[in-house]
């Protein structure tokens, strides 16, 4: 079998899978897991169209699989009703954040349909207040503060303006990185954020935490000339440095502070809440022409990002707790993704063979450990604090199999085309990889 196959075989079967599990009602939905009896989900949940549960994280997947093949009239009929669902949905949506609400409406349908992602822009421009926008989450319960972070705050609202640029996006942009500012924490070593301006602990990785929110301005700032933010998100890093551990040539910082408020791991390896997120705050920095942090070049910190999650021992389950998804948001798939990212923006040289080696290592997983059967290849992720602990399998871009079989799909296209190979540019990574292989968008 060519090399490429042992990755596209498997990442085509998964979407067949997804693909399967599409229904119908006034559009498509997904449901979010689907039991292994084969019982049926009768009506669609509240956040069946998001980019982190729903249709929009099926529009990276088609966009994905439009690099490499023609769309099937199957998946074009996908493609168009999704945007046709989200279109209409986001004239009158309140949920304003990338992966709960219209920036992740944007995103897919910039990636679907260019152009259309005005309608979703355009309501986030008429939702902004000064201080960001307000959350239907209900996070906090009774509050609809603004929040911060990238999944559901102002951060990833502020990415998904600059990503997707438009008549909005200045403005857009400007607004919510001015929001961030004022509610940044001082701390001795720089600046903190939490999710929400009274949350009393901390997540301080990527998806929720100082991390994503420092990358957002160092982003943000390039785009729309700020050096405040610029000088922010620098001053994020201290403070992300300052938590962190750089021993053994690597750097992690803690899942959760204090400890205590979340039972999980100490340091986790993920894209959400450990090193291979918070590696794109240091190739945001890069990408803003910041040249170090506390005397440490940035390009460095990323390398020592990726150095921790070579060295971890993942995606071996070397305990229970240690490494028990397989998705993108928390597992292997995501952390592949981020090592082929790191890898291309290397380009052709030594440092790029072990990140590659790596991102095979978490697509021979991935492969390993697909169930597989006459309906298409799906995942079964593990809660150890469960009983029993095998959970059923979602469907979905970042804790299903819509979003392994992209990284697969990708995976086996970079290994056939090698370096250079196309990516399908986010809001959140798009700068993580050199500018001339950011994939066209439009899979329609």
């Amino acid at each position: 079998m060519v090399v490429s196959e042992v990755y596209r075989e498997p990442g085509e079967a998964a979407w067949s899978w997804v693909l399967d599990q599409v229904r119908e009602d006034e559009g498509p939905w997904l449901p979010e897991t689907v039991p292994e009896d084969g019982g049926r989900d009768a009506v669609p949940a509240q956040d069946r169209d998001t980019l982190y549960a729903g249709i929009a994280g099926l529009a990276p997947v088609l966009a994905e699989i439009a690099q490499y093949r023609e769309l099937s009239a199957r998946e074009r009929t996908l493609a168009t009703g999704i945007v046709t669902r989200l279109s209409a949905a986001a004239e009158s949506r309140t949920e304003p954040s990338l992966y709960d609400g219209l920036a992740g409406d944007a995103v897919a349908l910039k990636l679907l349909a260019p152009g259309r992602e005005s309608i979703a822009l355009r309501r986030l421009a008429e939702l902004a207040t000064p201080d960001g926008w307000k959350t239907t989450t209900e996070f906090e319960p009774g509050s609809d503060a603004p929040l911060n972070d990238i999944i559901m705050g102002a951060a990833g609202v502020v990415l998904t303006a600059v990503w997707a640029q438009g008549e909005y996006a200045a403005d857009i942009a400007t607004t919510g990185g001015e929001a961030l500012l004022r509610a940044a924490d001082r701390t001795e070593a720089g600046l903190d954020w939490g999710i929400a301006p009274s949350t009393p602990w901390r997540a301080p990785n990527y998806s929720h935490g100082t991390a994503g929110v420092a990358a957002a301005l160092a982003v943000a700032g390039r785009a729309l000339d700020r050096t405040d933010f610029v000088e922010a998100a620098v001053e994020g890093a201290q403070h992300v440095l300052s938590v962190g551990s750089l021993a053994d040539g690597g750097f992690v910082v803690p899942h959760t502070i204090p400890p205590s408020k979340r039972e999980v791991e100490p340091v986790t390896y993920t894209w959400c809440h450990g090193p291979a997120g918070t590696s794109h705050l240091f190739a945001a920095l890069a990408h803003a022409g910041v040249a170090e942090v506390s005397g440490i070049g940035v390009d460095d910190l990323r390398h020592r990002c990726l150095t921790s999650i070579l060295t971890s021992g993942l995606p071996e389950r070397l305990r229970p707790g240690f490494w028990d998804n397989d998705g993108r948001c928390c597992g292997t798939a995501g952390v592949g993704d981020v090592l082929l990212d790191a890898a291309q923006d290397c380009g052709p040289t030594a440092r790029a063979e072990p990140l590659v080696r790596a991102a095979r290592r978490m697509g021979d997983a991935l492969v390993e450990r697909a169930i597989r059967d006459e309906t298409g290849a799906r995942w079964r992720f593990l809660e150890h604090r469960q009983d029993p602990p095998l959970l059923p399998p979602g469907t979905a871009w970042m804790q299903g199999a819509a979003g392994i079989a992209a990284y697969l799909l990708r995976l086996g296209r970079f290994l056939e085309t090698g370096p250079d190979a196309p990516v399908v540019g986010r809001p959140d990574q798009w700068w993580a990889v050199p500018a001339g292989v950011t994939a066209r968008s439009g899979a329609l």
